[in-house]
């Protein structure tokens, strides 16, 4: 297995906590998170994840859903500032636009945990990033990838001698879609055969099965139904969306266009088992605990990583039936 790295008033904010074991001074520890909204069975997992780590730590969590929305993030932020929480968490719409925000916490005192994506700020605004390498997974997809393709041994659906693929990319300006783009892409290029692939269509699909399978009917209708020969999607919900518009196509997805995504929840497992997919790259959502263990630290004063890493791995079809029932997500 590898290490990777990843760090509202929309919503409303609830609070959750339970236990004696998260305090400061005697007093119980306040955490402030800001969650970027619930586009994904990822993101759900994420989300349960940190809400059930601060019960269990003894935490209050003052949570906020920004409903994809970067200004109820920054709301929120600020909202946590005016309550005087012990620290703020959150997870990034997309990289940039924090800066003010964030000099705000810091004046004020209360240190900053960015959480599985990346936000571009100076280092002295944050403490630590905690999550996972999104151009470590999209490294990840490209070689295997390349290395299906050369022991299927086909020959390109639509002729000549390049593979081609379609790219589900994630949410516009996101840290973890620019990432994934990155080490796909670099993969590709530094293969020993990576002439023999071409990136032919390459769109959005803002992470949600719904349009992923409206970006992929798009794909297929303006000519790739005959010439895709690898989806790569930079999420597995927006991969399952795919696999309705290539099914309604008359194709067969898995078969006729190989797929790989990221995420590694359980309705990829349930795809690749039926047949439809081929492979998905881990992107652990299960963060909770190590949030709530950095957060303890901090506030105690210890030393922390500036980057903290989570464990992931990369799951073939071959292995799908036997590793669905340990899935936590």
């Amino acid at each position: 297995m590898m290490l990777a790295l990843c760090a509202g008033c929309g919503g409303g904010e609830e609070s959750a906590s339970s236990g004696d074991s998260g305090s400061k001074d005697g007093k119980q520890i306040t955490i402030g998170y800001s969650q970027l909204g619930a586009e994904s069975e990822w993101r759900t997992a994420q989300t349960e994840s940190i809400k059930q780590a601060a019960k269990d730590a003894g935490i209050n969590l003052q949570f906020s859903d920004a409903q994809q929305k970067q200004e109820n993030q920054i709301k929120a932020i600020r909202s946590f500032i005016a309550q005087g929480v012990d620290l703020i968490a959150f997870t990034p719409i997309v990289e940039t636009g924090w800066d003010t925000v964030l000099k705000e916490a810091k004046d004020a005192g209360i240190p900053v945990v960015i959480v599985d994506r990346d936000a571009k700020v100076s280092d002295d605004l944050y403490v630590a990033k905690i999550g996972t390498d999104s151009v470590a997974e999209g490294r990840k997809a490209f070689e295997w990838v390349d290395q299906y393709m050369k022991e299927q041994n086909k020959t390109p659906r639509g002729g000549g001698d390049q593979y081609q693929i379609a790219v589900l990319e994630g949410t516009v300006g996101a840290s973890v879609s620019l990432g994934r783009s990155k080490g796909f892409n670099e993969a590709m290029q530094a293969a020993e055969d990576g002439s023999k692939y071409t990136i032919a269509m390459s769109q959005t699909g803002e992470f949600t099965r719904q349009k992923g399978q409206e970006v992929m009917e798009s794909f297929l209708k303006s000519g790739g139904r005959d010439t895709i020969d690898i989806l790569f999607s930079q999420n597995d919900d927006m991969a399952l969306g795919a696999i309705q518009a290539i099914e309604a196509a008359g194709l067969q997805p898995g078969k006729d266009i190989v797929i790989v995504s990221v995420d590694g929840v359980k309705g990829a497992f349930q795809a690749m088992i039926d047949g439809k997919s081929n492979c998905t790259v881990e992107c652990n959502p299960l963060q909770g605990p190590l949030l709530m263990e950095t957060a303890k630290k901090i506030l105690n004063g210890e030393q922390v990583d500036k980057m903290v890493y989570m464990d992931e791995g990369v799951f073939p079809a071959e292995v799908a039936e036997k590793t669905l029932p340990e899935r936590k997500y």
